[in-house]
């Protein structure tokens, strides 16, 4: 009995630890520090257009409701290069793995998710540490408002703002 019980709390363990992996995220207290690296050329503006993180900075797009939203699509922003753009008109959307895999390497994120070895980003920025990615990622959704939940079989609408 006492073996058959181990077995299954380990066997629920082994289940739940990729789990809890999908749903760690990162500190938004440290994210807003990190963000720092990030606001040369992006706002977090909400649609009354208070900036509620970093500078009024238009080089890049707002990143308020980033969390669902569609790639290379914020309606005010017209500075998008044409393979996030492309990216964007597929049906991707942006989370919390996808903008921690683009952080990191935008240009090589592009490349692999269109399959095309000539894609390119107009983000040249690399953020780089695990820890900040996260971080940054909770910092943005803690100010952007929450996603809709996504009706079964159908995909939740890409935010426009």
């Amino acid at each position: 009995m006492k073996f058959a019980i181990s077995a299954l709390t380990f066997a629920s363990l082994a289940f739940a630890a990729p789990a809890m992996a999908q749903d760690a995220t990162g500190d938004a207290a440290a994210g807003e520090r990190v963000f720092n690296k990030c606001q040369t050329c992006h706002v977090i503006a909400d649609a009354e257009g208070t900036v509620l993180g970093g500078r009024n900075a238009k080089t890049g797009p707002n990143l308020y409701g980033l969390p669902g939203r569609a790639a290379g699509s914020q309606a005010d922003f017209n500075g998008y290069g044409p393979d996030l753009v492309a990216l964007g008109t597929s049906g991707f959307t942006w989370d919390e793995a996808s903008f921690v895999e683009y952080v990191a390497d935008p240009a090589k994120f592009l490349k692999t998710r269109l399959d095309n070895n000539g894609a390119r980003s107009k983000m040249s920025f690399k953020l780089t540490n695990a820890k900040e990615k996260a971080d940054v990622w909770a910092y943005i959704a803690s100010l952007s408002p929450a996603m809709e939940p996504e009706a079964e079989g159908e995909a939740a609408p890409a935010a426009t703002n």
